[in-house]
C-alpha cells in the first residue's frame, strides 16, 4: 500500500501518549500519534520521523506520525497499517494460510462488545482473525506487546471462545520493522498475555507471523 506523501523531521519527545512535537525544517509541529502502547524501541527524542500531512478541516492535527528510525532501519508506527496491509496481502493471496474465502469482511461485531479485524468466510466457514503489530525490539528479537494489554489478552481469550464455537480463529502478528530477527511473545512485560497466548495455542487458535517491507514510500507484507 502506499503512503501518502511524507515529510521527513526529528522527533522532539512524544508526550500524553497520542501528541509528538516534531521539527519540520525550521517549523515545528505537533503530530498524531496512532499508537496506544509504551513504543518501547521505536522512537527516541531526536530520532528521524515521517509524517503525513491531512488538510482535512476536522481534524484537530494535520499532522500524523507513520514512521520512525532509531538507527536500525524504518519502522512504522502507525498501527492501524497493519491492519490494511494484511487485507491487501490475503486478497493478493501473499498470506498463504488465509485463501479460499469468499468474502473479507473487517471490523466486525463479536466476542463481548468487541470487534474482529477480519472475518473470512466462504459456505463451509468463519475464519476470524486477530492482527497485532508488532514494533518492541528486546534483544535480538523483536516481542509483544510492548506494555501490559488487557484488551490484546481479551482478543486472545474470544478467539478460544470462536474455537469452542466450531469456528476457525488465527492471531496475526504483523511485525513493521526492518530488521530480521525471531519473533515470540515478551512474558516479562505481560505473563497474563502470555499465559493466554499458550491457552489459545492450547486450545487450536493458528498463530501466523508476517513482516512487512517498509519504504518512506509504500508498506506491504
Amino acid at each position: 500500500m502506499e503512503f501518502p506523501p511524507l515529510f521527513h523531521g526529528k522527533l522532539i519527545k512524544r508526550y500524553k501518549r497520542f501528541l509528538a512535537d516534531v521539527k519540520l525544517d525550521k517549523e515545528i509541529v505537533t503530530a498524531h500519534v496512532p499508537n496506544s502502547g509504551a513504543m518501547t524501541s521505536t522512537i527516541e527524542d531526536g530520532c528521524d520521523v515521517w509524517v503525513s500531512f491531512h488538510d482535512n478541516p476536522k481534524r484537530k492535527l494535520a499532522y500524523t506520525l507513520e514512521l520512525s528510525d532509531v538507527g536500525s532501519g524504518l519502522i512504522c508506527v502507525n498501527t492501524n497499517w497493519a491492519n490494511k496491509i494484511a487485507i491487501e496481502a490475503i486478497k493478493n493471496g501473499r498470506i498463504k494460510e488465509l485463501q479460499g474465502y469468499q468474502t473479507i469482511k473487517p471490523e466486525q461485531p463479536y466476542g463481548k462488545n468487541s470487534r474482529i479485524d477480519i472475518l473470512l468466510q466462504n459456505e463451509n466457514e468463519h475464519c476470524y482473525v486477530e492482527i497485532k503489530s508488532v514494533t518492541l525490539k528486546l534483544d535480538k528479537t523483536f516481542a509483544f506487546p510492548d506494555a501490559i494489554t488487557t484488551r490484546g489478552t481479551k482478543h486472545l481469550n474470544e478467539l478460544i471462545q470462536m474455537k469452542k464455537q466450531g469456528h476457525r480463529a488465527v492471531m496475526l502478528y504483523v511485525i513493521c520493522r526492518s530488521e530480521n530477527l525471531p519473533f515470540r511473545i515478551a512474558h516479562e512485560i505481560d505473563q497474563n498475555y502470555a499465559k493466554s497466548f499458550e491457552m489459545a495455542k492450547d486450545f487450536g487458535v493458528e498463530i501466523l507471523t508476517y513482516q512487512a517491507l517498509i519504504t518512506q514510500e509504500n508498506i506491504a507484507i
